[in-house]
């Protein structure tokens, strides 16, 4: 049976990083590792305040759940066990890639649908592809906004981090810093309806792709009458399956994240539902290293905007990591990180 080991981690960031609530220089996270002989398996969260996490909260659930995991609880009887959240996604995380490690096979290989009488060691699954990500820029100055969209101008998407002052004028310095790259941009829950109604068709007129979470969550109703000219995403809207019917004629895409929605077994679900009821779907990340991006990966394919910029944003990444090339694109990850 395995053995679990829980370990708070802290990770600097490159600079300052702003949103809407507020300002960070660290990342920190919960690493979760279930060890059974020579197979380990990892999965790592990021506590959020946003939603009455912290470090400590979230290791004292996992600690809770030793016994059962020790004892072999499996994935499909974690759902029940332990709520959607931080804590739920380092441990499915971790069991997915023990999973995997055990049986030789790599994680999408065992994904729905796949033959479960492949060999180990081989895959009839056709391997994760490398994805387009977003790279993401804090709040900041207009100019400095503008130098900083021209130091990234090479990469194909942006994604702008907004609060409710100098919208328009922060949009257009990055623009003008970056005139080639696509362009998406994410409130954090700072604005009215009436600020919406007022910035989309400036925004459309910049080029902006989409506006990721402009109202509080709870305050959805708000964007039934808004003639939504850029597409709107639900992000701290929708964290699981039983979101979606709330969401209808009110948003285009939903952003799927690990650290919402429990793991990687209900984020598949989620994706797969949000699709089949309409939704683009766009998978998102928080501040983390490269072990949070790994499993997010396989549910980014074919997502129509992919934001797993964490380890950009770090001024070092956990070893070995997942590869960034130049022109935008991440792979998946190698054995060694997770899988």
């Amino acid at each position: 049976m395995p053995a679990l080991a829980v370990r708070p981690e802290s990770w600097p960031l490159t600079g300052v990083f702003r949103i809407s609530r507020g300002a960070r220089r660290v990342a920190h996270t919960v690493l979760v590792e279930l060890r059974d002989g020579d197979a380990a398996g990892r999965g790592e969260c990021v506590p959020y305040s946003r939603y009455g996490e912290t470090v400590e909260s979230v290791v004292e659930s996992i600690e809770g759940m030793r016994g059962d995991l020790e004892r072999g609880l499996g994935r499909e009887a974690l759902a029940g066990a332990m709520a959607p959240g931080a804590a739920r996604n380092a441990v499915d995380c971790a069991l997915w890639d023990l999973e995997a490690k055990r049986s030789g096979r790599r994680v999408w290989a065992a994904l729905p649908g796949m033959p479960p009488e492949t060999p180990p060691g081989t895959s009839s699954a056709t391997p994760p592809h490398p994805v387009t990500t977003a790279y993401t820029l804090g709040i900041d100055e207009p100019d400095a906004m503008r130098e900083a969209a021209a130091r990234h101008a090479a990469r194909p998407l942006l994604k702008v981090k907004l609060d409710g002052e100098r919208v328009t004028e922060r949009v257009a310095a990055v623009r003008a810093g970056a005139p080639g790259a696509r362009i998406i941009v994410d409130a954090n829950e700072a604005w009215s309806a009436e600020t919406l109604r007022r910035r989309l068709p400036e925004l459309a007129d910049l080029g902006v792709e989409l506006v990721e979470q402009p109202l509080p969550a709870g305050a959805d109703a708000g964007l039934a009458d808004v003639e939504r000219v850029v597409p709107i995403a639900a992000d701290e809207s929708c964290h699981i399956r039983a979101d979606l019917p709330g969401l209808a004629g009110r948003y285009d895409v939903v952003n799927v994240k690990l650290d919402k929605t429990g793991g990687l077994t209900e984020a598949l679900a989620l994706r797969d539902a949000a699709r089949a009821a309409g939704f683009g779907i766009m998978v998102g990340c928080m501040l983390a290293t490269s072990l949070a991006m790994a499993p997010a990966l396989l549910v980014a394919q074919g997502a129509r905007f992919v934001d797993l910029d964490g380890p950009l944003l770090l001024a070092r990444d956990r070893e070995p990591g997942l590869d960034y090339h130049p022109d935008g694109r991440v792979s998946p990850p190698s054995r060694g990180l997770w899988g």
